[in-house]
């Protein structure tokens, strides 16, 4: 074996060694995602400057996009948000809604649309904006069983991101789960609403999110409803109608007959 091949190979085992190890600093750095028990599993939040996969069940796209918007929204930090996607997807799942997203309380003045005409160009465009470090996070978004997307590919993207601190999110649609350098995988339901009147069920985004892999914690599965106005997510309300509070200034008589006639 030549020097140069000796010398590639060890370079890249040098790599390879850092994504499993995770001993980079960026690594480190996580942030809450607001569900107490998702936290605790993530060893305190979401980690920036690595690889995280969502997946969706069936036709339920559009759940694993509000989802990956939410997560987007906690790790940007105000920093803008680079999305790209197939030319195909708007034929598949329609345009995203820039109304959508201030409707979660995202700033759609801070996300940048690109249109990728095939898989090589959409993995090319996610690697170089994953190397920017002007940018919060970017979101690749991929349709089904894709060849192009193999190990290789996936430690290219990591590898990217560990260097500048982005955040990479995949949103794989129509697809099985792959083995990848992810530090997460997720896989997206619809949650039901809680039970109540008609009138009663618009209420906070709800998703039955299942974490499948964790690179450095346990996995679970949870109700996580996204909080629009905090931009987080929580656990679900355990109370979804608001509740009158008593009238601090009523007096003691009225306290008295309202116990006698209960």
């Amino acid at each position: 074996m030549s020097g140069a091949r000796i010398s590639a190979l060890a370079t890249l085992r040098s790599q390879i060694e850092r994504i499993e190890t995770a001993e980079v600093v960026h690594h480190r750095d996580r942030v809450a995602l607001g569900h107490s028990e998702a936290d605790t599993a993530l060893k305190g939040g979401l980690a920036r400057a690595a690889i995280h996969e969502v997946f969706c069940e069936g036709r339920q796209g559009t759940v694993a996009t509000g989802f990956v918007m939410g997560l987007a929204g906690r790790v940007t930090a105000r920093k803008p948000l680079l999305w790209v996607r197939q030319d195909f997807s708007e034929i598949e799942t329609g345009a995203l809604s820039m109304s959508g997203l201030a409707e979660l309380g995202l700033d759609p003045r801070r996300v940048v649309m690109v249109r990728a005409a095939d898989v090589e160009s959409a993995l090319r465009t996610s690697a170089d904006a994953l190397a920017c470090d002007a940018l919060g996070a970017v979101v690749l978004e991929l349709w089904g069983e894709i060849r192009q997307f193999d190990l290789v590919a996936s430690r290219k993207l990591t590898l990217a991101a560990q260097s500048s601190g982005v955040t990479g999110l995949l949103l794989r649609m129509a697809a099985q789960p792959m083995p990848s350098t992810a530090e997460t995988r997720w896989m997206l339901r619809a949650a039901h609403s809680p039970p109540g009147p008609m009138w009663s069920a618009w209420g906070a985004p709800r998703f039955d999110a299942e974490l499948l892999r964790n690179r450095h914690g346990p996995c679970g599965r949870w109700i996580m409803e996204w909080k629009c106005d905090e931009c987080q997510f929580s656990e679900p309300s355990t109370c979804p109608q608001p509740v009158a509070a008593a009238p601090a200034n009523r007096s003691d008589s009225a306290v008295l007959w309202q116990r006698r006639t209960a």
